[in-house]
Formats: structure tokens, C-alpha cells, sequence
């Protein structure tokens, strides 16, 4: 059986604002507006459409804080905390010699940190990351992309995603599809029982 993961909110939870707010200058008026700003800007960001240096120093404009780049990247990266139920059923799966694939809208300060900084990362076979594709979920050229580039069968593939848009396109195109929700981890586990 070929698997699916996106990486946020199912395999990584994760908190931008918290960890960026650490680099507003104190008393820097309307916060999270900045904060706002900056996210809005993500998808152009984890589509490629914006090299790292250019988000780096546009986003730290944005912020009128005086942290180096190297300091917005490690606010930047340091907003996961793994969701060790999941991490639990992927060693399962891989031990059990399922096929599995992230499939990710991410960016390329992330990526190929999260392989480092989370070494069970490497449990997976390949990988399906938005800014290397120029697409983002739920884009369906994104999921084309995986398909065509890792010969993946939809209806013998089981896709997992915490947002309702991604899974929408990814059922439109035939995949088995789990809408995740990191507080009941047990209704995925019984979903999953009818597949392995």
C-alpha cells in the first residue's frame, strides 16, 4: 500500500506566530498584523515563486527587527513539535514495507532541515515538496505531479491532510483520503483498519 502524509498539523504540529514574535522589536505597534503579513505571503513562498534570500529579507522588513537572516531562519524552523502518534504508526507502516510519501506545501528553509533536526523523516521513501514543484495544495498540478513522477496509483494510494481543500481535490482525483485532526488521532487509526 502507497501512503500519502502531508507534514504539518499530521506528522508536526506547529506555531509560526509564537516563535516569529520572538523577533519583534518590543514594543513594535499591531504585532500580529506584521505577524499576518508575512504568512500571507507563505504560499508564494512554499511554491517557489520567492527564493529564500528574498523572503528572508522582505520578512524581516516587514518585522523592522534588526535579527540577521540567520536568526529568522532558526525562528523559522523552530515551530514543530512532533505528533508522536502519528511518528508511532509511521515506524509501523515502514516497518511493515508500506510505500510512503510526504507530500507538503513547504518551503526551502524547512526543507532539507526537517531531514536533520527529525532523522525518522528519512522512514519515508520519497517525497512531493510544493517549492520544488512550483504548485501548492490544492492545486490539483501539484497532485498530478505526484502521480505522474511517482507512479502512484490513486485508488491503491491512502492520503492523509488536516485540511478539508487538500482532501477535496485529492478525493475528486480517486485518492483514498483521511481528513486528520491531531486531537483524535484514534479515528484515524480506526479509518486505517479497513485498508491494512
Amino acid at each position: 500500500m502507497t501512503f500519502l502524509f502531508d507534514i504539518g498539523r499530521v506528522l508536526l504540529d506547529f506555531d509560526f506566530e509564537s516563535s516569529l514574535a520572538r523577533l519583534l522589536p518590543h514594543g513594535t505597534p499591531d504585532p500580529s498584523a506584521r505577524l499576518q503579513r508575512l504568512l500571507d505571503r507563505k504560499d508564494e513562498f512554499e511554491s517557489g515563486r520567492i527564493d529564500v534570500d528574498t523572503y528572508t529579507h522582505w520578512a524581516l522588513e516587514i518585522l523592522e527587527s534588526d535579527a540577521t537572516p540567520d536568526e529568522f531562519h532558526h525562528a523559522w524552523r523552530h515551530i514543530f513539535t512532533p505528533n508522536e502518534p502519528m511518528w508511532q504508526r509511521v515506524r509501523q507502516l515502514s516497518a511493515d514495507g508500506h510505500r510512503l510519501i510526504l507530500f507538503s506545501n513547504i518551503n526551502a528553509i524547512h526543507v532539507p532541515w526537517i531531514y536533520d533536526e527529525f532523522p525518522e523523516f528519512h522512514l519515508f521513501d520519497d517525497a512531493v515538496m510544493s517549492f520544488r514543484t512550483g504548485f501548492i495544495k490544492p492545486d490539483p498540478e501539484i497532485y498530478h505531479h505526484a502521480i505522474t513522477h511517482h507512479a502512484i496509483i490513486p485508488a491503491e494510494t491512502l492520503y492523509i491532510d488536516d485540511l478539508p481543500q487538500n482532501i477535496a481535490t485529492g478525493r475528486t482525483l480517486g485518492f483514498q483520503t483521511w481528513q486528520y485532526d491531531l486531537n483524535h488521532h484514534s479515528a484515524f487509526e480506526h479509518w486505517l483498519k479497513d485498508y491494512i
